[in-house]
C-alpha cells in the first residue's frame, strides 16, 4: 500500500486504465484532480457543452475499443451528460461518466447545484457507484472500467465532490481483461446445422461484428455459405461494400438491394445486433423481414436476445469468437459445399437494380444542387478509410443509401437513440482516437446548430481536425416532411430561413471554410478540406422541400390528425 491523497488514487487508476484523454469543462467539484491531469500525461480536453465532451468520450471509445472518459462538474454539468451517455447505451460504448456530486455532508439539503444524480443515470448506463468512502476511490474506480468493458456499455462514477480530499493508502493496478467467448458448443452445431439446411442464408451484420474486428470472420463465413451479408440500421462499416456478398444495410433510407435480399432468406443468421424494432421498420413500401425464416441471434448482451424478434436460437457470444467457431462446425457438417453461382448472380443483378436507380435519384443538375446528387459525390469524395459520424435528420439520414467502408469502425451514428448534435462531439473524440485518420460529421443545419456550430471554437482551439460538413437547406427537413404528409404542409417551427453563411463563421472562429453551391465542385472541396489538416467546415447549399425529402421518418407513429373542438376542425384530416 501507499499514501496518498483520493484525488491521487482517482488519477493514477485512470492512467493505469490507459487514459491519456479525457473530455469536459472545467469545474470545481473535481479541481484538485483535474490539477494533476498534465502531469500524470493526462490531456483534459474542454468542450462547449457536456454533451459534445460525452460524445466525443463515445467516438472516442468507438473508434478505439477501449474505455473513454468524461467528466463534468456536479448538477447542471452531469445533467448535460444525459442525452450523450444514452447514445452511448445504445451503441454498446464502453464510457466511464465522471461525475462529481454535492458534498457527502450537503446531500439532501438542497445546496447549490445539488442534484440526486444516480436516478438520472440509472437507465442510460450499464452500470453505476457512488464512492462511499475516499477509501476506495481507487477501487471503484476500477470496477467502473472493469464493468464498462465487461457489459459493453457506459458507467457511472460517481463521487462527493469532498471524497477527492484527505490521506489514504491504497494500491493502483489496471482493470482485468474481458473475453466474452464463443458460446456454448452445443449451440454453435445447432445453428450450423439450421445454416447447412437452408437454400437462402443471409447473414446480418449488427454492431457487434465492427466492435470486435470480426469482419474477416464473417467474410469467411458468408463466403462458405454464398449468404448475402446485409448492414444493420446505420452500421454500413460491418462488411466491406465491394465485396461481391455485400448488399448494403437495411432500414430508414437504406438499400433495397438489402431489403429485398433478406425478404428471400429462409434463415437468417444476426450476428451482433439487439434487432432494434426502428431498423427493421418498412422502408420504400418494402416490408421486408422474412417472418418465415429461421432466426439466429447473436449477441453479447443476452438481455436483447428475442426482445423484438422471435427467435429460433439465441447465443450469447463475441461476433468474432463464434463467427471463428461456426464456420469450423459448418465445415464438419457441410465440408463439400460449393458456391452457389445461381445466388451470385441474383445478388449481383439486386445490387445493380438498386444500383441504377439510386444512380437515377442522385443524378439532377440543377444548378441548387439537389441533396442526393450532393450527398452522392460527397460520399464519391470521401478517402477510403475515412470516419464518418452522422447525425440524426433527413439528409444525415439518406447518406445511409450512399456510405460505403472498407473497414470495422468506420461510422459512428446516433443509432435509434437519434438524438440530434451527436455527430460533431462523436467526431472530435473519433479524431482524438485515430488521430491519423480523415473524420468528418455530416450534420443538417438544424443539428449543427446544436452542437457543431459551437464546437467548431473547442476543434480549433484543441487543434483537433474534424471536417463539419453542414447540410443547408433552411430547414428542419424530417419534420417538414411529417408536416407536408400528415399536417397538410402547416409548417410551424421546421423552417430555418435567416441561417448564416457557416464557411464565413467557422473562418471567424478560426477554421478554414469551405462553401459548396456546385455538385461538380463537391470533390475538391472535400480534397482541400483534407488537405488542410484543419478544423473545417463545409457550407453545403442545396435544395430543400417536398420535392427533395425523403419519407416520413416516423411513418409508424403518425395518425391522421382529428380535431373535435370548432375552432380547431378546419385542421383535421378526417
Amino acid at each position: 500500500m501507499t499514501k496518498m491523497t483520493p484525488s491521487e488514487a482517482f488519477v493514477e487508476t485512470l492512467v493505469a486504465e490507459g487514459i491519456t484523454n479525457t473530455f469536459g469543462i472545467v469545474g470545481s467539484a473535481y479541481m484538485d484532480a483535474l490539477d494533476l491531469f498534465p502531469t500524470a500525461g493526462i490531456r483534459f480536453i474542454s468542450v462547449a457543452h457536456e454533451q459534445a465532451a460525452a460524445h466525443a468520450a463515445d467516438g472516442y471509445a468507438r473508434v478505439t475499443g477501449r474505455p473513454q472518459t468524461c467528466i463534468a462538474q456536479n448538477g447542471p454539468g452531469a445533467a448535460n451528460f444525459i442525452s450523450a451517455i444514452t447514445a452511448a447505451f445504445w451503441a454498446h460504448s464502453p464510457v466511464v461518466a465522471i461525475t462529481p456530486e454535492t458534498g457527502s455532508m450537503g446531500i439532501g439539503t438542497g445546496g447549490f447545484q445539488e442534484l440526486d444524480q444516480m436516478p438520472w443515470f440509472e437507465k442510460c448506463t450499464k452500470f453505476q457507484v457512488r464512492v462511499n468512502r475516499p477509501e476506495r476511490m481507487a477501487e471503484l474506480t476500477r470496477r467502473c472500467f472493469y464493468m464498462a468493458k465487461l457489459l459493453s456499455g457506459p458507467a457511472q462514477l460517481n463521487i462527493p465532490r469532498d471524497f477527492f480530499y484527505g490521506d489514504i493508502d491504497c494500491e493502483i493496478y489496471r482493470s482485468g481483461d474481458v473475453n466474452y467467448g464463443s458460446g456454448p458448443e452445443g449451440l454453435i452445431k445447432k445453428a450450423a446445422e439450421i445454416l447447412a439446411r437452408a437454400k437462402n442464408p443471409v447473414v446480418l451484420a449488427g454492431g457487434g461484428v465492427s466492435m470486435a474486428d470480426a469482419i474477416e470472420e464473417v467474410k469467411a463465413l458468408a463466403e462458405f455459405l454464398t449468404a448475402p451479408v446485409v448492414n444493420t440500421y446505420l452500421h454500413n462499416d460491418t462488411f466491406p461494400a465491394g465485396h461481391e456478398l455485400a448488399v448494403g444495410p437495411i432500414g430508414y433510407c437504406g438499400s433495397k438491394a438489402a431489403m429485398r435480399s433478406i425478404a428471400k432468406a429462409d434463415a437468417v443468421l444476426a450476428l451482433g445486433t439487439r434487432l432494434g424494432p426502428f431498423g427493421t421498420l418498412p422502408q420504400y413500401d418494402i416490408d421486408y423481414w422474412p417472418t418465415s425464416a429461421k432466426l439466429i441471434q447473436v449477441d453479447i448482451d443476452g438481455t436483447q436476445l428475442g426482445v423484438s424478434k422471435k427467435i429460433d436460437l439465441g447465443i450469447v457470444a463475441d461476433a468474432r469468437e463464434f463467427a471463428l467457431q461456426l464456420l469450423k462446425a459448418l465445415m464438419a457438417v457441410d465440408g463439400g459445399r460449393k458456391k452457389d453461382a445461381a445466388r451470385l448472380a441474383d445478388i449481383a443483378k439486386e445490387k445493380a437494380v438498386w444500383k441504377e436507380e439510386l444512380d437515377g435519384w442522385s443524378s439532377s443538375v440543377n444548378k441548387l444542387m439537389h441533396p442526393r446528387r450532393f450527398i452522392k459525390e460527397l460520399a464519391d469524395a470521401i478517402p477510403d478509410g475515412s470516419i464518418v459520424a452522422t447525425d440524426i435528420g433527413n439528409n444525415s439520414s439518406i447518406c445511409n443509401s450512399y456510405l460505403r467502408f472498407t473497414g470495422p469502425r468506420q461510422h459512428l451514428s446516433a443509432l435509434s437513440w437519434g438524438n440530434c448534435g451527436f455527430a460533431y462531439g462523436a467526431a472530435m473524440g473519433a479524431k482524438v482516437g485515430a488521430p491519423d485518420t480523415p473524420v468528418f460529421a455530416l450534420q443538417g443545419d438544424g443539428a449543427y446548430g446544436i452542437s457543431g456550430l459551437s464546437e467548431v471554437m473547442t476543434a480549433v482551439r484543441e487543434d483537433i481536425p474534424v471536417i463539419a460538413v453542414v447540410f443547408n437547406n433552411h430547414e428542419w427537413g424530417a419534420e417538414k416532411k411529417n408536416q407536408i404528409d400528415f399536417f397538410k404542409s402547416r409548417f410551424v417551427g421546421a423552417d430555418l430561413l435567416t441561417n448564416p453563411d457557416y464557411a464565413q463563421l467557422a473562418k471567424d472562429m478560426g477554421a478554414v471554410g469551405f462553401k459548396v453551391e456546385n455538385y461538380a465542385d463537391v470533390k475538391d472541396v472535400v480534397r482541400e478540406a483534407v488537405k488542410c489538416g484543419k478544423a473545417a467546415v463545409i457550407n453545403a447549399v442545396i435544395e430543400g422541400g417536398e420535392k427533395v425529402l425523403a419519407e416520413p421518418f416516423r411513418r409508424d407513429a403518425f395518425k391522421p390528425a382529428v380535431r373535435h373542438l370548432p375552432k380547431y376542425r378546419h385542421l383535421s384530416a378526417v
